[in-house]
């Protein structure tokens, strides 16, 4: 004899359904909120690094320049 399934069961499971769905976007959130915020602060540390290199870049091109009018200054 088949029974038909209770709808108070069908609802209970939607449930349980629903309260784990919201608890995996409220992580999914968070997740990504923490995702946003690391990349943010790797972009600005890549940036202080661009600008170190460039300025060292700079300052080692004035140092081969020095160097150069030195060996060619009799």
């Amino acid at each position: 004899m088949d029974r038909a399934a209770d709808p108070r069961d069908d609802l209970a499971t939607l449930a349980t359904r629903i309260e784990a769905l919201s608890a995996l976007v409220q992580r999914l959130a968070e997740e990504n909120r923490q995702l946003r915020a690391a990349q943010a602060q790797l972009a600005g540390e890549r940036a202080q690094l661009l600008s170190r290199n460039e300025q060292a870049r700079s300052r080692v091109e004035a140092i081969i320049q020095r160097l150069k009018s030195m060996e060619a200054s009799p």
